[in-house]
């Protein structure tokens, strides 16, 4: 099947600046995650995918076709969560909900969304009346309400608290599992590395690394970091390792093997290894790299 969204040469330009400089292909079904810091270009790139922005240069095509070209047809076809929640504080979730599936040739029924979303208790309360949880998830029920193929979430779980979060990751991951193609910009990492299939790094408007959260950035080659209480009298020299210069009472050693080396330090020393932990790279680790980097002047 072709791709959701393929991005070709895509530039946006404001005067001589250039915000967004991409080529990015999302396949059907997958969800991407996108990273970057403030001013990226993040949200310019996903606007231009909503027709929302016009391109500069390049190539656009989201489900087959030029989203400023599509017309209503593409556009039922698309559900958008934005930062914002929505504008419909005096009625209650099922009129919204009621008020948005009038514009969808095949809504959802409005008592199932609210239950996706675990809201048909609240659904005849006022939207100015529910939590700020409640309330991000009558927005994810807003997007989801036209069954849309490729849906676009703007920082969804932003400002709210980590079991509120993770009740909205559970919704988003049964969306992916029904085959709905995600496109999902985050400011936390460990949402990416929960939810996505791949992880897209962009900085300066152009994409600094593309890969699965396992290996983003090189991240299943970096090894692990195997860190214990140096034993009395012990030195690297000893079983001819290249420890890490003794942090403390701490010894740290850097490898592709760790069974095999903590194996070895048990026989050679003849000691259990005391406070013994096995760190691998955070996701986080190699996003701030990677960020870094591209940020050092040539």
């Amino acid at each position: 099947m072709d791709a959701a969204i393929e991005l070709t040469g895509l530039t946006k330009t404001y005067g001589e600046r250039t915000v967004v400089d991409l080529d990015l292909t999302v396949e059907r079904g997958e969800l991407l995650a996108i990273l970057g810091p403030n001013g990226a270009g993040k949200t310019t790139a996903t606007e231009i995918c909503e027709g929302y922005r016009r391109p500069t240069t390049g190539t656009v095509r989201v489900l087959g076709e030029d989203p400023m070209q599509a017309g209503q047809a593409w556009r039922s076809r698309i559900g958008i969560v934005t930062q914002e929640t929505g504008a419909f504080d005096r009625l209650t979730a099922r009129e919204a909900l009621g008020h948005l599936a009038g514009f969808y040739p095949d809504p959802l029924d409005i008592d199932e969304a609210l239950a996706l979303v675990d809201l048909i208790e609240q659904r005849d309360q006022k939207v100015d009346e529910l939590s700020g949880g409640q309330r991000r998830r009558l927005d994810l029920a807003c997007g989801i309400i036209g069954q849309p193929e490729l849906l676009f979430l703007d920082e969804p779980t932003t400002g709210l608290d980590p079991e509120v979060r993770r009740r909205l990751w559970g919704i988003v991951d049964d969306l992916r599992r029904h085959s709905v193609t995600i496109v999902l910009t985050t400011h936390y990492l460990e949402e990416a590395e929960a939810l996505a299939d791949r992880v897209a790094v962009i900085d300066g408007g152009r994409l600094v690394a593309l890969d699965t959260p396992e290996r983003l950035g090189g991240r299943d080659h970096d090894g692990v970091v195997v860190s214990f209480l140096t034993p009395p009298g012990f030195t690297e020299h000893q079983i001819s390792l290249d420890a890490d210069p003794a942090d403390g009472d701490r010894t740290s050693i850097r490898t592709t093997t760790p069974t095999a080396l903590i194996a070895r330090l048990h026989t050679d020393l003849g000691a259990e290894l005391d406070e013994l932990t096995v760190t691998r790279p955070s996701l986080e680790d190699v996003y701030l790299r990677l960020v870094s980097t591209e940020r050092v002047p040539s």
